[in-house]
C-alpha cells in the first residue's frame, strides 16, 4: 500500500492529484485542506471510491499553523508516507507593483509558499523516514525561476524563488536518507488561481504532475521540473 498525502486539496491542483492518485489500486491518499467546511468535492469522491482498491483520508490542515501541523504529525504517528505533495499556496499580491505593495500580504505568502512546506516537511519527516523510497514534491512556479525575467506580483515571485532554493539545500540533505526531493512548475492552470484564460486545464497539469512524481528518484533528487517532465532551468 502506497501512502500519499496532499496539501491544499480541496480544489485545484490538489484536488486531480487526489483524483489521480486514486486511480492507483493499492493508496491511501490523505488529502489535507484548512476548512474542512469546503471539502465538498472530496466528500463526494470519498463516497463513490471502491474502499478495497484505494483509501482516501479527509483531514484539516492550516499549514500556515505551527499547532495545526503538529496535531496532524501526532495523529499520523508511526503512519509511513510514501509521498507528500506541497501543493498548498497562495497569490495575493497578484497585478501589485512597487506602489502598491503590501508587506503584511508579503509576509503571509512567504509563510504559506516558502516556510509551509518546510513546517510540514519537518513534522512529517519521520514518516517519511519510514518509506523505503519516500519522495517529496513541492508545486512552485517558474514566476520563481532566476532565469525567467518577469515584473510585478513580487512577494508571490519571490516567495517561488524562496523555496525552490530551499528544496536544493534539502534535496542533498535528504539524500542520504533515500528521500527524493523536487520543485515542479505546473504550467499556468485553469484554477482559481491561474483564471480562466491560463493555457491548461487542471487534469492536463496533473498529468504530467503525476508522471513527474512516479519518475522522481535519487538520480535526479534536487531537480526543478516543468509540469511536462522536461527540467526547467533556475
Amino acid at each position: 500500500m502506497t501512502t500519499v498525502l496532499i496539501t491544499g486539496a480541496n480544489r485545484g491542483i490538489g484536488l486531480e492529484l487526489v483524483k489521480e492518485f486514486l486511480n492507483e489500486a493499492g493508496t491511501t491518499v490523505i488529502a489535507t485542506c484548512r476548512n474542512v467546511s469546503t471539502k465538498s468535492e472530496l466528500d463526494t469522491i470519498a463516497e463513490k471510491i471502491d474502499t478495497k482498491q484505494v483509501q482516501l483520508h479527509i483531514v484539516p490542515l492550516d499549514v500556515s499553523s505551527d499547532q495545526s501541523v503538529a496535531d496532524l504529525a501526532t495523529r499520523l504517528k508511526d503512519q509511513t508516507i510514501d509521498v507528500l505533495v506541497n501543493n498548498a499556496g497562495v497569490y495575493l499580491d497578484k497585478g501589485k507593483g512597487l506602489l502598491d505593495a503590501d508587506f503584511s500580504k508579503w509576509v503571509e505568502t512567504f509563510d504559506i509558499n516558502s516556510v509551509s512546506p518546510f513546517r510540514v516537511i519537518k513534522e512529517l519527516y519521520p514518516n517519511l523516514d519510514k518509506s523505503e523510497n519516500a519522495k517529496i514534491l513541492t508545486i512552485s512556479s517558474q514566476m520563481g525561476a532566476m532565469s525567467r525575467p518577469s515584473s510585478g506580483s513580487y512577494a508571490y515571485c519571490a516567495s517561488k524563488a524562496a523555496v525552490n532554493r530551499a528544496m536544493i539545500g534539502l534535496a542533498l540533505d535528504l539524500k542520504p536518507r533515500n528521500i527524493a526531493v523536487a520543485v515542479a512548475h505546473p504550467g499556468w492552470v485553469q484554477t482559481d488561481m491561474g483564471g480562466a484564460q491560463a493555457e491548461i486545464t487542471p487534469t492536463q497539469s496533473v498529468k504530467g504532475l503525476y508522471q513527474v512524481i512516479k519518475d522522481l528518484n535519487m538520480d535526479n533528487t534536487g531537480s526543478f521540473f516543468k509540469w511536462n517532465g522536461e527540467i526547467h532551468n533556475w
